[in-house]
C-alpha cells in the first residue's frame, strides 16, 4: 500500500485545524498623545506593564507577559519603530498568528491611531475586542486622558 498520498493529505488538514483563528482588526484614537509616548506604551517593558500586563521582561526579541497568576511569552516578530511592533505568542501552534500595536498619524486632527490587529477564534471575538478595549481605557487613564 502507498501511504505517500496519506501524508500529502496530513498537511492539509493539520493546517485546517490551525486556522481556526480569525483575524480582526480595530482602532482607537488617542487625540492629545504623541508618538513618542504612545510608541514606548507599546514596545518597552515599562511600557507594556503600565497597562496591557503587572509585569514585562524582555529578553531580546522574547516579551515575557505575567498577569496574577499566569505568564505568557511573545516573540516580536516584526518591528518599525514609531510605527508598529508584532509579536507572535510562543504557546500558539499556528505561525501565521500574531499581534500587532501599529501607530498612525491622522492627518487631518493630528491625532494618533493605535490600530490593534489580533486573532481569535470566532466564538470568542467579542470577548477578545471587549478585553481589548479594557486595555485600552487602562492605557488612557495611565496617558492621563
Amino acid at each position: 500500500m502507498d501511504y505517500s498520498q496519506n501524508c500529502r493529505i496530513l498537511p492539509a488538514v493539520f493546517v485546517g485545524i490551525l486556522m481556526k483563528k480569525e483575524r480582526f482588526h480595530i482602532e482607537f484614537v488617542f487625540d492629545k498623545a504623541s508618538k513618542n509616548s504612545l510608541w514606548d506604551y507599546i514596545s518597552t517593558a515599562s511600557g507594556l506593564s503600565e497597562w496591557f500586563a503587572d509585569s514585562v521582561v524582555v529578553d531580546g526579541k522574547l516579551f515575557t507577559f505575567q498577569w496574577k497568576n499566569y505568564s505568557n511569552e511573545a516573540e516580536v516578530i516584526g518591528i518599525i519603530p514609531y510605527n508598529y511592533i508584532r509579536f507572535h505568542w510562543l504557546e500558539d501552534e499556528n505561525p501565521a498568528t500574531f499581534f500587532e500595536l501599529r501607530l498612525q498619524k491622522i492627518e487631518l486632527t493630528g491625532g494618533i491611531a493605535l490600530e490593534i490587529t489580533d486573532f481569535a477564534e470566532k466564538n470568542e471575538r467579542e470577548d477578545a475586542v471587549a478585553l481589548w478595549e479594557t486595555q485600552i481605557k487602562t492605557l488612557r487613564r495611565t496617558l492621563g486622558l
